[in-house]
């Protein structure tokens, strides 16, 4: 059995471009699997979107903390942007979500906010560094619920190496291309098979296939054969959560 798997992103669609051949792997071998998104409130249209692709990825109904994007205020109107809310307080919202499902394994985003650099997407690595250890301190925020210690946390993230046809793309619309040196990356997973349900997992997200900017819209423009190359495999970096033992001895101040 494979492990179970958390996801927590900053905007819907995040999900399934960096993680959904993975999810969808876990999924269809039994294993439980969820995903936490920061931004957008659950009446929006992005929400209605993500439930769809969620279903595709068999990755249960959305978990979202309904805050707004740094960049687009229709978000979740009224509420505080994610980079705006007091810290303690969004890192509480996502502990409630960790206790309650209880993954072995976490999943986010990079601290480089992945290519983009998405203030969101920094926002949330900082959040879920931080939840997940907390998670497991009873002291921690006891109102969300018993205990509860992922075994490992991952981010997902693009070395250097493995950009490729992305750069040019995300270049030739103005974007930003981060990624980590490649002794970064601890895990690359070949999702080769999953790439069918990946991509319908994309597609879900019908606003963002119709614009030009955003990825799934770049994606849903190339030949199938270049976007294939591009969404086959997931990259990722084991951040250990939890103490570590080792030797006092070695430890000088």
């Amino acid at each position: 059995m494979l492990p179970s798997l958390l996801a927590v992103f900053a905007h819907p669609d995040d999900e399934s471009l960096l993680a959904g051949g993975v999810l969808a792997q876990h999924a269809a071998a039994g294993a439980r699997t969820a995903v936490v998104t920061a931004t957008w409130a659950p009446d929006s249209r992005r929400a209605h979107e993500l439930a769809d692709a969620l279903a595709v990825l068999g990755a249960g109904t959305p978990r979202l903390l309904g805050y707004n994007d740094a960049r687009n205020p229709e978000a979740a109107p009224g509420r505080p942007r994610l980079v705006d809310a007091p810290l303690d307080q969004a890192v509480g919202h996502l502990v409630a979500h960790i206790r309650d499902f209880k993954p072995d394994v976490v999943i986010g985003h990079d601290a480089l906010g992945q290519l983009t650099g998405h203030p969101d997407h920094v926002r949330t690595h900082q959040i879920t560094l931080l939840a997940v250890e907390a998670a497991g301190l009873a002291h921690l925020h006891p109102e969300a619920g018993p205990p509860w210690q992922p075994t490992a946390l991952y981010a997902a993230t693009h070395p250097e190496s493995g950009v490729g046809l992305l750069g040019p793309l995300l270049e030739g619309v103005g974007k930003a291309v981060l990624a980590v040196p490649d002794s970064y990356v601890t895990t690359s997973v070949d999702v080769t098979s999953w790439a069918d349900v990946k991509w319908r997992a994309i597609l879900a997200h019908r606003g963002e296939v119709a614009r030009k900017r955003p990825l799934p819209g770049i994606l849903a423009r190339l030949p199938e054969a270049d976007r294939n190359q591009i969404i086959q495999t997931e990259h990722f970096t084991r951040l250990a959560p939890g103490p570590t033992k080792g030797n006092p001895a070695q430890l000088s101040v």
